[in-house]
């Protein structure tokens, strides 16, 4: 686990010989919040699992030098971290198998993503590890989001936002110093419920500087928006 521009997010040992898979799992989970770390193998999987602290291991079965099963048997012989199997098997005996090693979880190839992205939350919810928007608070400046109540909170004055506006501000204050143009936000917040102009977006930054009183969400001109990173970390409650 890691703290980044106030924003607590867990890190998951990514272990896919699969390069294309590896790189969408990399994308898709680093939209959702958590700081990934890679693995091509069975043999580097280990490596890298000795030098750092995991909150998850996504692990797949079919892997080079050292399979899945036998990479789960050695990090469980020296951790109780959450473990997914990922595999393209599907027969009942490799499942036990898994399940015999204390898998925490199983998914079949091919996945779905938001499935995927559930059974994630469902087992750091078992582990007692912090999940992605559950009793959490974003802190930047003299603003404080509250996750859990969908309220902003400027200079200790509390402030309501739509959903909408608050997902905005969330998804701008997660990825500090990266600018998200006006199509990233669309696919990630609107996604299938949205078929209008893009300046929806720029509505809601309007809306939201002017109900906060905020000037620290800047615009790139012609590109999108951003919020530079803050040069000191703050608290998580």
């Amino acid at each position: 686990m890691l703290f980044s521009g106030g924003v607590i997010m867990q890190r998951i040992l990514v272990v896919e010989d699969d390069l294309d898979i590896q790189e969408l799992l990399k994308n898709f989970l680093q939209e959702v919040g958590y700081d990934i770390v890679l693995a091509n193998d069975g043999v580097e999987a280990l490596s890298v699992f000795s030098t750092a602290q995991f909150d998850l291991v996504l692990l797949d079965v079919m892997l080079p030098k050292i399979d899945g099963f036998a990479v789960c048997e050695l990090i469980r012989k020296q951790s109780k971290v959450p473990i997914i199997m990922l595999t393209a098997l599907s027969g009942e005996e490799e499942q036990i198998r898994g399940l015999d090693l204390q898998v925490d979880d199983y998914i079949t190839k091919p996945f779905s993503m938001p499935i995927l992205i559930r059974k994630i939350a469902a087992v750091l919810r078992r582990s007692g590890g912090p999940v992605e928007d559950e009793n959490k608070t974003i802190a930047y400046q003299n603003l404080v989001l509250d996750c859990d109540s969908y309220t902003a909170t400027v200079d200790g004055s509390a402030y309501e936002l739509t959903q909408r506006e608050f997902e905005v501000l969330k998804e701008l204050l997660t990825h500090q110093g990266r600018i998200l143009t006006r199509q990233n936000l669309l696919d990630k917040l609107w996604r299938y419920d949205f078929y209008g102009d893009e300046r929806v977006v720029d509505t809601h930054i309007k809306n939201l500087r002017k109900k906060l009183g905020i000037d620290f969400i800047l615009t790139i001109r012609g590109v999108g928006y951003k919020i530079d990173k803050e040069n000191e970390k703050q608290s998580i409650c």
